[in-house]
């Protein structure tokens, strides 16, 4: 049994779903449901140039513009090239603000929530970040270009592991660890991990990934049920308190596994 304990929580209520507003404190963020409109316009070439161009518009006008301001974020989203994680048939909206399907049932996410999710971690040099659930490798990307975490990435389907494996070291960030498995258990070899990050939505939140988290650290997860809007939380460990903020109303993929099936819980207001 993890040794953190559940402090009260601390809940930040969102002003609106359809709608983006300018966080007003530190730790209250207000931000676009993923299904908010782009204002990019679709990619008609599939010239690089064109890529490119269209990813500097996404991040001024959608990610810079609603409001990330983290610098270092802002620098791996021009970074990245999306396009390449997504499949060939959705080219012409690899620089929309919206999920795209990446096959067997998942999603690379909405370009904001990327950004925004990585901001909210408040990442730091030399840290270990584990995220749960690497679908493409989008988000594993966007973490190493930040240039200076350890990455350590889980994705059950092996098809897609494999797949964002050789995606990742063909792009050269080769220095992500990529593993096959069940992201509910975490990767205990490689705890005690400064962040974690998930990218899929269980009913509850996953006690091992608790007791792999260190001293100060965060998770930034989506906690609701499959099939509906979901509420994105971060917990920080403070002192072996478990502290939670909710960071309001978020759609995720569900989280799948033996390890979340076996634990489900009844719906409750809290994780």
């Amino acid at each position: 049994m993890s040794h953190i304990r559940f402090a009260a929580l601390v809940i930040f209520l969102v002003a609106g779903c359809g709608s983006h507003q300018t966080p007003v404190q530190p730790t209250a963020f207000v931000f676009p449901i993923t299904t908010v409109a782009s204002t990019t316009p679709a990619i008609s070439s599939t010239g690089e140039d064109a890529f490119t161009q269209a990813r500097l518009e996404l991040v001024e006008n959608d990610i810079e513009g609603a409001g990330i301001m983290n610098q270092d974020v802002l620098r791996a989203m021009r970074t990245v090239p999306r396009h390449k994680f997504i499949p060939e048939e959705y080219l012409d909206q690899a620089y929309e603000n919206h999920p795209l399907p990446i096959g067997y049932g998942q999603t690379i996410s909405q370009p904001y929530i990327v950004a925004w999710m990585t901001e909210v971690l408040e990442l730091q040099p030399n840290e270990k970040v584990l995220e749960i659930g690497t679908g493409s490798g989008y988000q594993a990307a966007v973490l190493a270009e930040l240039g200076y975490l350890d990455v350590y990435t889980i994705e059950i389907v092996p098809e897609l592991a494999e797949n964002a494996t050789a995606r990742l070291k063909e792009l050269g960030y080769d220095k992500v660890h990529v593993k096959q498995g069940d992201g509910y258990y975490g990767w205990p070899e490689y705890a005690p991990f400064d962040a974690i990050i998930v990218t899929a939505a269980p009913d509850h939140l996953p006690a091992p990934l608790v007791e792999q988290l260190a001293e100060g650290g965060q998770i930034v997860i989506p906690i609701g049920p499959q099939g509906w809007f979901q509420s994105l939380w971060k917990f920080v460990n403070e002192n072996g308190e478990l502290k939670a903020y909710n960071l309001g109303g978020v759609s995720f993929v569900p989280f799948t596994g033996p390890g979340v099936d076996e634990h489900q819980v009844e719906p409750t207001s809290t994780p």
